[in-house]
């Protein structure tokens, strides 16, 4: 008896000629191929007799899916005709999204959809895409960077608390905020999210954990950011502990880095194998919520929110606590995932990729661009737009574009005119790139109220 294990092996056993088989033999090369091969027939036996008992089981229960009710995989046809959506600013938005957007909306699991005024065009679903769908999740309807989000912390401090100060506000961002691939906090701390059962649970993720305990509290790369600037509250809410006027406060954006990379990576091939679709359309495969890998994705998504926003929190703390103060509002929001909402009276999973929630009365943030004013504010909860709205500016030109048509001298006499000092940045995210924040409100009005605005001063990003 070799080491392996082999289809053989399991046919010995008794599972049947099918694709349960390769699953088993997946699943175990994937995960458990360090351990000997007795006890893995021990519990591929008992999986076997017991289907039952190893549903949702980590290893096993996509193999106990393949024995009690296989997956159907087919080719699936899209409808003839689009879902309702609606489209807000439309003439500031490219075909290409729209595009986007249109197909989506003939999927067979599509309820409606929605486009918000910063759309443009991305990968799978539009960046500023909003659709709901029945009991189906599409991991690229979430995007690569599960729970990227926005985090605004709020100091009793005025905004005049900058003046003097500047070179060591740029020491304490230099000091406490990490970007890209490599950098990593040289303290690490622990966090509640870490202790999670499905760190234990999903093998996936147990791998990932130690990758996710080294990155907490850093941001990625890209338009990622940490900054000080200056809130200015016009419409306080009753709960806040601050009056009109203007603050120094600490916006960050930033996601769920390698865990969610890894997540979104695993289980859109997932989907792809076992949602075949037109190939114009294959990045839009979803995984049915009924079965062991929608069930996974949606676990995992979840705790990907969970530690963006635990990454987030760390980041205000250290900086809280490098200047010495209390922070005394918070406002924070996802812009890159999936919820369980009532959409026209039936149960939905609206996904948003690059739109933040707008239900009535949800307080968010929708940052400019380092050069422009982001937004504070309330959702009205429009049903049209899905209780959404947008979750920036929106790229006016691509990061290929950016490097063929701007230069660095040119971006440093924009950051010059506006006060503003950037501590890297690359020239793809140039203030430039982006679209005009104001005129994306105005085509928003009806979506969110605005409480105040953010002006950044110091600006931190990757290199």
């Amino acid at each position: 008896m070799g080491n392996k294990l082999s289809g053989k092996d399991l046919i010995k056993l008794g599972f049947p000629k099918n694709n349960s088989i390769n699953i088993a033999l997946g699943q175990i090369n994937r995960y458990r191929k360090r351990e000997k091969k007795e006890s893995i027939l021990t519990e591929a036996k008992e999986v076997l007799l017991h289907p039952e008992k190893f549903e949702g089981n980590g290893t096993w229960g996509k193999v106990a899916e393949g024995l009690i009710n296989p997956v159907q995989v087919r080719m699936h046809q899209m409808k003839t005709t689009r879902a309702p959506f609606t489209i807000f600013g439309e003439n500031e938005i490219d075909q290409q999204a729209k595009f986007q957007l249109y197909d989506s909306l003939k999927l067979p699991i599509s309820v409606a959809g929605a486009l918000m005024p910063d759309a443009h065009s991305g990968y799978g679903l539009p960046i500023g895409g909003v659709l709901a769908t029945d009991n189906a999740v599409i991991p690229y309807g979430v995007g690569v960077d599960i729970g990227c989000r926005m985090s605004l912390s709020i100091f009793d401090l005025p905004a005049s608390y900058f003046k003097g100060k500047e070179h060591q506000l740029e020491a304490i961002l230099k000091d406490n905020t990490k970007f890209g691939m490599n950098e990593v906090h040289a303290s690490r701390v622990d966090h509640d999210v870490f202790y999670k059962s499905e760190f234990q649970d999903i093998p996936l993720l147990k791998n990932l954990l130690p990758k996710a305990y080294k990155q907490l509290g850093s941001s990625g790369g890209g338009n990622h950011f940490v900054e000080f600037g200056i809130a200015k509250i016009e419409n306080p809410e009753n709960e806040w502990k601050i009056g009109v006027g203007q603050y120094f406060a600490v916006l960050s954006h930033s996601g769920s880095r390698g865990l969610g990379a890894n997540i979104a990576k695993h289980y859109t091939y997932l989907a792809t194998k076992q949602c075949p679709l037109p190939k114009n359309v294959q990045h839009l495969a979803w995984l049915d919520l009924n079965t062991h890998d929608g069930q996974e994705y949606w676990l995992a998504m979840n705790l990907a929110g969970e530690y963006a926003k635990a990454c987030h929190d760390d980041i205000h703390r250290r900086i809280a606590k490098a200047i010495g103060k209390r922070v005394v509002v918070t406002i924070e929001n996802h812009h890159n995932f999936a919820w369980k909402e009532m959409v026209n009276g039936q149960e939905c999973i609206v996904h948003r990729k690059g739109a933040t929630p707008a239900a009535e009365g949800q307080l968010g943030i929708i940052p400019g661009s380092m050069t422009a004013p982001g937004y504070i504010v309330k959702g009205k909860g429009n049903a049209e737009s899905l209780n959404s709205a947008s979750h920036g500016a929106g790229r006016l030109f691509s990061r290929a574009k950016c490097k063929s048509t701007f230069t660095q001298s040119e971006i440093k006499k924009v950051l010059k005119a506006h006060e503003v000092t950037l501590i890297g940045g690359n020239i793809d995210e140039a203030p430039m790139a982006y679209k005009d924040i104001t005129k994306v409100m105005a085509n928003q009005t009806d979506l969110v109220e605005v409480l105040g605005t953010f002006t950044p001063k110091i600006v931190r990003m990757d290199r």
